[in-house]
């Protein structure tokens, strides 16, 4: 009797078991075969400032392609090249619009917006290179430019400036040998340094980098900056000035910055921001030590085409750093409170870093 009893309740335990262990297989297959939630994909659009050619829109195309690989797809961002989505240099204002998310530009092409923009920019007696990256990344200049920017839907961070090696000086049919030959010269020359030169009584203009080519050929000028060795090689500007005049005193950098759209950039999730400010500062370095390589190995090449490559003479040099000088000095105790804050804190930190070298 008892054995008979005690059977019926383990067969009752067992059972119950049973059901219990099948009910959460059921409910873990449930949960397993649930769909995944689906991640909306973000799509950006992005504008480098220059031609196919230029080293900078091709840097600015490999960011573009990295972020969108290191955050998976989640977020896209589809390159453009300079002036194929808005005109050239107006990058910025299609980044306030949203017409763009994010671009890659300079920021002297924004004068008409801020007058501070000249000063962190490839400009006579500005900061040299690893000097500049330094400023904008940890002393205090990415917050500056943002508060340049405040009233644009546009912001900038760390990382995100490339200072790039020095311009040539000019690309020139003429040559340079006194401050009495700048006189009626007629230049490219972008940004405070076309104004400054202009002081010096050069008839500067304002061209698109993708048409010097043809302006020098034309003979619509006859002397133009546009970036460093490296570069100006690629775009092939010694097959229309015979001179390649170098010095650091008119760009020590030639700085390029990405900016983002202020709501585009904070909609994002934590991790692909952290994707995006990654990626920038990784390329826009690569950028610069690439081009330091590059304008070595470019030297050599003008050379073998034929180009006269010269040091400025320093009278010329000197005279252009002392107008540099007086112009800022002028200008920022005329111009908005921002350009004598950024100014004062560049020429500090200038000061503070000349003093270890």
């Amino acid at each position: 009797m008892f054995q008979r009893k005690r059977i019926p309740a383990l067969l009752v335990v067992l059972i119950a078991g049973i059901a219990l262990l099948s009910c959460q297989q059921t409910k873990t297959a449930d949960a397993g075969d649930a769909p995944a939630k689906t991640v909306e994909k973000i799509v950006w659009k992005s504008s480098g400032h220059g031609p196919a050619t230029d080293p900078s829109q091709l840097y600015h195309d490999m960011c573009c392609k990295a972020i969108t690989e290191a955050s998976g797809g989640r977020l896209e961002v589809k390159p453009f090249v300079g002036g194929s989505i808005v005109p050239a240099y107006k990058e910025l204002d299609a980044v306030h619009e949203g017409v763009l998310q994010m671009a890659y530009t300079c920021p002297m092409y924004n004068l008409d917006k801020w007058s501070a923009a000249g000063l962190i920019s490839s400009r006579p007696g500005a900061l040299p290179g690893e000097a500049l990256r330094t400023w904008f990344n940890f002393a205090g200049g990415a917050d500056l430019m943002n508060k340049m920017m405040e009233s644009y839907n546009v912001m900038t961070f760390p990382g995100a400036l490339s200072p790039l090696p020095e311009e040539v000086f000019f690309h020139s049919k003429v040559k340079i040998e006194s401050v009495a030959d700048l006189k009626g010269l007629k230049a490219r020359c972008m940004g405070d340094g076309g104004e400054i030169l202009k002081r010096m009584g050069a008839a500067t203009v304002i061209i698109a980098g993708g048409d010097l080519y043809e302006a020098m050929q034309r003979g619509t000028i006859d002397a133009m900056e546009y970036s460093t060795l490296a570069s100006n090689w690629e775009m092939h500007f010694n097959e229309v000035a015979k001179y390649v005049i170098l010095s650091s005193s008119r760009a020590p950098s030639d700085p390029q910055v990405f900016f983002v759209n202020k709501d585009a950039f904070n909609e994002l999730p934590a991790d692909l921001q952290r994707i995006v400010k990654a990626e920038v500062a990784y390329w826009t370095q690569a950028q610069h030590e690439y081009l330091v390589n590059e304008s070595i190995k470019a030297v050599e090449k003008f050379k073998e085409a034929g180009n006269e490559v010269y040091k400025l003479p320093s009278e010329v040099a000197d005279a252009l750093v002392a107008e540099a000088a007086a112009f800022y000095e002028e200008k920022s105790r005329n111009e908005p409170p921002i350009f004598k804050e950024i100014y004062t804190s560049m020429k500090e930190f200038g000061e503070a870093y000349a003093s270890i070298k």
